[in-house]
């Protein structure tokens, strides 16, 4: 992890190299008829801006996820990246920062606690729309995974907490960190979300919104279109990117929600892409989890031809 004063200093020498500025708050009559931004991960191995810029354009991609290799004392190739993927109008959606900040052991906890710090540190160089995390787990083996305490006030409180702790270390001025709803640990669905909003108590915090992952029983998958209603009427405002993917049951006596390509599985896209327009314009919605460059070519092509097919577009 870099010394905050370290991170100042470099971060006066990219924006020396390329100015811009905190996003600003949007109203809902503002973002109306915007053309929208897709983007997803790409198959071209470079380092050159030009060229990853260009790849996600061939694509109809106007957002990208962050270079996995970027750090933040790569200062002249951020400075680089940022002017190339402006001149092509594509975004820098997101920062990965996977981690968990409530490993059960204090030392990795430490860690990676300072891991997701960098990694918003980075976001702020880039001007990323979010720097994205789960809140994280107890599970002692996997690092997402289930455990009874993740649904618990010691667990959001934690959350709150670390939250505040990395936003404070980085103070951001034009990117934001968020936090991921899961199936199974808090933030769990819309109104849990809105209460750690109001708990964080930020202005550098934000929604990162994948849909997917709030369906956690049956009744919130059939009734899917509702459940993505009520996650853009209640968390709107603060939404800076969204995940795409899809949900299908799977087999068994039991509960079991597998993910999939999109198009082919329950979500009502027509109306993800509605309310994406009408409250979260400005957010990139970004496709993940796919195994494969033809499966990312159906789940584009599908979510390309939904948006057509509701009078939208991801061209401006």
């Amino acid at each position: 992890m870099i010394s905050r004063r370290t991170f100042l200093a470099q971060a006066g020498m990219v924006a020396g190299a390329v100015t811009f500025g905190h996003t600003p708050s949007i109203s809902g009559a503002q973002i109306r008829g915007k053309a929208l931004r897709l983007g997803g991960p790409i198959l071209v191995k470079s380092d050159d801006p030009a060229v990853l810029a260009k790849a996600h354009r061939d694509l109809g991609y106007r957002a990208a996820y962050a270079p996995a290799s970027l750090a933040v004392i790569d200062k002249d190739r951020i400075a680089s990246l940022i002017q190339e993927f402006a001149r092509q109008d594509v975004v820098i959606a997101e920062v990965g920062a996977w981690k968990n900040m409530l490993d059960p052991d204090s030392e990795k906890r430490r860690q990676n606690l300072d891991f997701v710090t960098d990694r918003l540190a980075l976001a702020e160089l880039l001007g990323a729309r979010n720097c994205v995390d789960i809140a994280g787990s107890y599970n002692p083996d996997v690092w997402y995974g289930q455990n009874p305490k993740n649904l618990s006030k010691d667990f959001a409180d934690a959350t709150v907490e670390n939250c505040r702790k990395i936003i404070d270390a980085v103070k951001p001025q034009r990117t934001f960190l968020s936090i991921e709803m899961m199936p199974w640990s808090f933030p769990s669905n819309p109104d849990e979300y809105v209460r750690l909003v109001k708990a964080v108590d930020r202005k550098a915090f934000g929604v990162h919104l994948d849909v997917c992952n709030t369906m956690y029983s049956p009744d919130r998958l059939y009734h899917n279109s509702a459940t993505i209603h009520e996650c853009f009427t209640k968390l709107g405002p603060w939404i800076r990117s969204c995940h795409a993917k899809d949900l299908k049951w799977g087999l068994g006596y039991q509960v079991c929600i597998q993910e999939t390509i999109p198009g082919t599985g329950l979500i009502d896209y027509a109306t993800y892409l509605r309310d994406l327009s009408q409250f979260a314009a400005d957010a990139p919605l970004m496709l993940e989890h796919l195994s494969s460059e033809q499966e990312y070519t159906q789940g584009r092509e599908y979510i390309q031809g939904v948006a057509r097919s509701q009078g939208l577009s991801f061209e401006p």
